[in-house]
């Protein structure tokens, strides 16, 4: 991982995130996270790093996809940062187990993989994010605090491959002949996806549409269902696909 403060930080989708504007408030309960990769070295500085936080509680490291699924079925962490490239299991499979042990947990690919097919299934597995260990040591507390609270975060990199695939997936759909019935969101809903196709987090939306935060994530989680979608990433693809947002 990188210590050049140079270099460019994770971004939304599709816009950049606004990443670790601020910090926990004081009272409230720190972030837990669980560190799994299988080189100890790099999840001993990675705990290095969020120790000395405030508001990031490391509760644990695991060494593969085997034990990230133990561990958090077990710890209940906030934020799972995960490679993908692990013994006995890799972490797109343990992604999947992970949000059905822990479901309100946020997971996070933290990997040295640029391959496409590793970015799509990771997001179909429920990923909220994918950086790459490229990132600056500055910017994985940020991109924790980014991702517990509502973000969807992927390096720059990545993030052009994912919009890449966007339209082509709009593209494919101008050329479906037989199209199936969208399932039906309320007018409302159809804001929220609107917007968190457009990347706000669940405050920005709240304050835009002048609703609480709760509100707003539970409109989220009825989007989701009714779509039967597992990430905000999925629902992104699937308002470029029926034409809700456009990319130019």
């Amino acid at each position: 991982m990188s210590e050049n403060p140079q270099a460019r930080g994770a971004a939304a989708v599709p816009r950049q995130a606004a990443a670790g504007d601020t910090k926990a408030g004081e009272g409230t309960d720190p972030i837990r996270v669980l560190i799994v990769d299988d080189h100890a070295l790099f999840r001993r500085g990675l705990e290095m790093v969020l120790q000395g936080e405030d508001d990031i509680e490391v509760i644990g490291e695991g060494g593969d996809g085997h034990e990230a699924v133990e561990m958090a079925g077990d710890l209940l962490p906030d934020v799972v940062l995960m490679d993908i490239r692990m013994p006995r299991r890799s972490g797109i499979e343990a992604c999947t187990a992970i949000k059905d042990a822990a479901p309100s947990a946020k997971i996070v690919m933290l990997t040295i993989s640029d391959e496409e097919e590793d970015l799509f299934e990771a997001i179909k597995a429920g990923a909220s994010g994918y950086l790459l260990k490229e990132i600056s040591i500055d910017e994985v507390p940020q991109a924790v605090r980014a991702v517990h609270g509502g973000q969807s975060l992927i390096s720059p990199s990545m993030a052009s491959k994912l919009i890449t695939e966007f339209a082509a997936l709009a593209k494919r759909s101008e050329e479906r002949t037989q199209q199936v019935p969208a399932p039906r969101l309320t007018d409302r809903e159809m804001e929220v996806l609107r917007l968190v196709a457009r990347g706000l987090g669940n405050r920005e939306i709240a304050r835009e549409l002048f609703i609480s935060e709760n509100t707003v994530k539970n409109h989220v989680r009825n989007i989701l269902e009714k779509l039967q979608l597992h990430s905000r990433m999925e629902a992104v693809v699937y308002a470029v696909r029926e034409k809700l947002l456009e990319i130019t």
